[in-house]
């Protein structure tokens, strides 16, 4: 950082200075973990050689909050993929079920923002499709900060809910479900080549909130990619011309992620694997009735507490699966 023109690309500047911070936060946090380690060896030699009740409660809760840092050093830890700490684009799609399922999908969407907030993550939101009558019909977001993609990759998949439907005028129990899709954030570096004339590009007017400039104007841009029909679409910028940049990013982001999950398959495939991958396959769980649990099906993780888990606390899940992914 001290060497000459290291501000001339501030572009450059900046991923080195997010990189050194990431590597200074992961060696002070061990060595924090490792003093309050030594402190406590010492409180339970004191307790030992003369018992005080005050200072047994005192440390009980400190070993507590020092599990809770240990886990959470450990879950930083996993996250050793290429892209673990890129950004995170996060896709919501409800399933069939009308306005029952489009309601589940705006339910994950503030999970996964509430979670976002726990994390101090800045959230933006790409594309917003709202649904019918309530909830939502698709949402695009990105999720800003280190690791966030290292995190939210244990998120792909479909989510399924069972409960009593608040749009049931009998009051019977419906099953919903909703596809996450996750994708880092790609920067220049990142070399994936996307034909001309291999895209459609469409442009349409933004329907969020946004002023009369982004609602009066076709500012709003969606781009197919032909040959795989994916589509993106992104209606957060004011110009056209800044959609069309995210959408674009967007969708290398998606191909990309098409590319690895076709290397997942075959690299299964030569272990003589199983590895279900796609959109369709359910990952977990929420039930609300006849009773209260959230089940993760590829780790087996299960809690009761469904209120804490839509509210954002996730971490669990994805420990359980970054931990399965290492064994």
């Amino acid at each position: 950082m001290s060497e000459p023109g290291f501000w001339d690309d501030n572009v450059a500047a900046q991923k080195v200075i997010d990189e050194n911070n990431a590597l200074k936060a992961a060696f002070e946090s061990f060595h924090e973990i490792s003093d309050q380690y030594d402190e406590l060896e010492v409180m339970l030699e004191m307790q030992q050689d003369d018992f005080d009740p005050d200072m047994q409660l005192e440390l009980e809760e400190q070993v507590e909050v020092l599990k809770e840092k240990i886990s959470s050093y450990e879950l930083d830890m996993l996250l050793s993929e290429p892209y673990d700490a890129n950004n995170a684009i996060l896709e919501l799609h409800p399933g069939a079920g009308g306005t029952e399922s489009q309601d589940w999908g705006s339910m994950l969407l503030r999970m996964y923002m509430r979670w976002a907030d726990k994390h101090q993550f800045s959230v933006e939101t790409l594309d917003y499709q709202a649904g019918d009558e309530a909830g939502i019909k698709s949402v695009t977001l990105l999720i800003k900060g280190h690791n966030a993609y290292g995190y939210l990759r244990s998120e792909k998949g479909v989510h399924r809910l069972v409960r009593i439907s608040p749009f049931d005028s009998a009051n019977r129990r419906h099953t919903s479900f909703c596809s996450v899709d996750i994708m880092p954030e790609l920067d220049d570096n990142v070399e994936i080549e996307v034909n001309p004339d291999e895209i459609r590009v469409d442009v349409f007017r933004a329907s969020g909130a946004g002023g009369q400039h982004i609602n009066k104007t076709s500012s709003a841009v969606r781009i197919t990619h032909i040959p795989t029909g994916i589509a993106v679409a992104s209606q957060a910028q004011r110009s056209q011309f800044q959609n069309r940049d995210t959408a674009m990013n967007m969708l290398k982001a998606k191909l990309y992620q098409l590319e690895m999950d076709k290397k997942a398959q075959e690299a299964a495939a030569l272990k003589g694997e199983t590895l279900d991958i796609a959109w369709g396959s359910q990952i977990r769980s929420y039930v609300f009735h006849p009773y209260s649990m959230v089940k993760d099906h590829r780790t087996n993780y299960e809690t009761g507490n469904t209120g804490a888990v839509m509210d954002g606390d996730l971490d669990a899940f994805i420990d359980a699966y970054l931990k399965k992914q290492i064994q």
